[in-house]
């Protein structure tokens, strides 16, 4: 769980990143003196080199973590981006379908209404309806009754 390049908050890696190189001039120093001497590679030198080398591969790794980090940082700036915009387009969206659920509740309770309206209206009607056929019914007794009696009336008269 290091920060992004190796360095902490109170910044203690890059100072000791410091006091190497700065150590590692030094050294340096010492072993152009001694190879200016014409001493052959001391084991200093070797540590010299080793240290120089560490230093390079340090810094070319540093560099590549670099480059790493701001193509990660690009990748989720560009992912926060879209995932903003899309948060704000369902924001929309969900606000437009609340407003259609208003409209359409307001629809149905009125459609309900209507509804009942028309019910109470189909069950007049059909109320209408049988006391109209009770009363048809009742006039066609009436009539077939009357309807005998002239028949029986109208034979009786032919007959005499």
């Amino acid at each position: 769980a290091s920060p992004a390049f190796g360095f902490s908050s109170c910044g203690r890696n890059y100072c000791h990143h410091l006091a190497m190189k700065s150590f590692a001039r030094v050294l340096v120093g010492a072993a152009v003196v001694g190879f200016a001497a014409g001493e052959t590679v001391t084991p200093v030198q070797k540590v010299i080199q080793l240290l120089q080398n560490m230093l390079t591969k340090g810094q070319e790794e540093k560099h590549a973590e670099q480059v790493q980090f701001a193509a990660f940082k690009q990748f989720c700036d560009d992912t926060s981006t879209e995932k903003k915009r899309s948060i704000k387009e369902a924001e929309e969206t969900i606000e437009v379908l609340k407003a259609d659920i208003g409209k359409y509740t307001s629809d149905s309770s009125q459609l309900t209404k209507e509804i009942a309206g028309h019910d109470e209206d189909v069950s007049v009607w059909t109320g209408d309806k049988k006391a109209a056929t009770k009363v048809r019914e009742i006039e066609k007794t009436d009539y077939d009754a009357m309807h005998k009696d002239y028949s029986e009336s109208v034979d009786a008269l032919t007959r005499a």
